[in-house]
């Protein structure tokens, strides 16, 4: 298991992507950022507080549940009603992106009605895909094998990312 970012490059990649995301939609006056459960959820909070932090633009945050393994095999719940999204600008975020079956099928729930924008954000991107998806802001490209893994521990005091 090889660390290929610690808590510290973390915390920087985390706070880049908080002010790029808040370049990009600087004219907004509500973003709803949505975190797919786990360190989804835990990155797309940091993000929601930074540009809190850092703008006057209202930001909610919610929570998305997908079964990674199998996303088709029952429904996607989300922890807001989903006609509040309505016309909404929406960011999809997880913590890491491989072949886009997880993301890509959380981003077909909000195409289920009219939104003004959808952007998605990973921390590590690996480029493995498998379905349509792109990733507007990312905190790392990595190119890996098929047979590597990326871990991340965001849920410890000390965050990092494993190459496995």
């Amino acid at each position: 298991m090889q660390v290929i970012l610690d808590h510290r490059q973390i915390d920087q990649k985390i706070t880049r992507l908080g002010h790029q995301i808040l370049e990009n939609c600087f004219e907004e006056q509500t973003i709803f950022i949505g975190g797919i459960v786990g360190n989804g959820a835990i990155l797309a909070s940091k993000l929601a507080e930074i540009i809190q932090t850092n703008s006057n633009m209202e930001v909610v945050y919610f929570e998305i549940e997908v079964n990674k393994e199998e996303p088709w095999s029952q429904p996607i719940q989300l922890s807001i009603d989903q006609k509040s999204l309505k016309k909404g600008y929406i960011i999809l975020v997880d913590d890491v992106v491989n072949s886009g079956k997880t993301m890509q099928y959380a981003l077909m729930k909000f195409l289920e009605q009219a939104t003004k924008a959808i952007k998605t954000v990973a921390l590590v991107d690996r480029q493995h895909r498998n379905y349509p998806i792109k990733t507007d802001f990312i905190g790392l490209r990595l190119s890996t094998t098929l047979k590597d893994r990326i871990e991340i521990d965001m849920k410890s005091s000390e965050m990092k990312a494993y190459l496995v």
